[in-house]
């Protein structure tokens, strides 16, 4: 009799167990605004993106790379037809630290083209306005130097 308490008592352990496991796997429901774009998000977005007086996708990737080049960063990807540049640098002053920035180009309208630069330090976004005035600020001065 002693055996079979015990055994009931281990089945129900057991039981218990696999049920605490199983609820643990399930995964969470996702509300219906997980996409949708935030007062943040918005906001830094505006922060990250530029219009420039150039028609030339072309024009405006060869600034793009001028600017990061001119900033330090090594270029890793460049695609013109998705006008997508990716570029990393080794941040000063430790030099183990990492910056990342994806850039891309799309047409806006007849003779305009918006750039939007998204930066990451050590894989968090960058988020200081700062950042990306120094950016579009050399990007500026490149498109004006490859427009002559």
């Amino acid at each position: 009799m002693n055996r079979s308490v015990g055994g009931n008592i281990f089945g129900a352990c057991f039981l218990a167990a696999a049920l605490v496991m199983v609820q643990g796997c399930a995964a969470p429901q996702p509300t219906q605004d997980l996409l949708a774009p935030t007062e943040a998000q918005m906001k830094i977005r505006s922060v990250q993106s530029r219009s420039f007086d150039v028609a030339d996708r072309q024009v405006a990737m060869r600034g793009v790379i001028a600017a990061l080049q001119d900033l330090g960063f090594i270029i890793e990807r460049a695609n013109e037809s998705l006008g997508l540049v990716t570029a990393a640098r080794f941040a000063e002053p430790n030099f183990y630290d990492v910056v990342g920035v994806t850039v891309t180009v799309r047409p806006e309208a007849e003779g305009k083209m918006t750039i939007r630069a998204n930066a990451i330090y050590n894989n968090k976004p960058i988020e200081d306005p700062k950042v990306y005035q120094n950016f579009f600020a050399t990007l500026e001065r490149s498109l004006f130097i490859i427009k002559e």
